[in-house]
């Protein structure tokens, strides 16, 4: 689907910090940026990559800040933002 498809269909673009701890230092925090076209509020896209890291990654989620902008009409927009703190 082109994002252009997707756009008429309801969704916006995503954009999520992931804050984590390194397995090997868990005092540090790091930081990976993940972008994709997600429905909000629900945010199922986000979600699924969240429990696809938390499954297979190592280095156990800290918090994940994210943003999500919608567009509602030729040159309006809607902008989300929240926090989701998972330590």
């Amino acid at each position: 689907m082109s994002e252009l498809e997707m756009m008429l269909r309801g969704y916006g673009l995503t954009t999520a910090q992931i804050f984590y701890r390194m397995p090997d230092h868990p005092a540090l925090l790091q930081s990976y940026v993940w972008q994709d076209y997600d429905l909000a509020p629900d945010f199922p896209e986000m979600n699924g990559f969240l429990k696809f890291w938390q499954e297979k990654l190592e280095g156990p989620i800290h918090s994940v800040r994210y943003v999500h902008r919608k567009l509602i009409s030729a040159s309006e927009w809607r902008q989300v933002k929240g926090e989701i703190i998972l330590h």
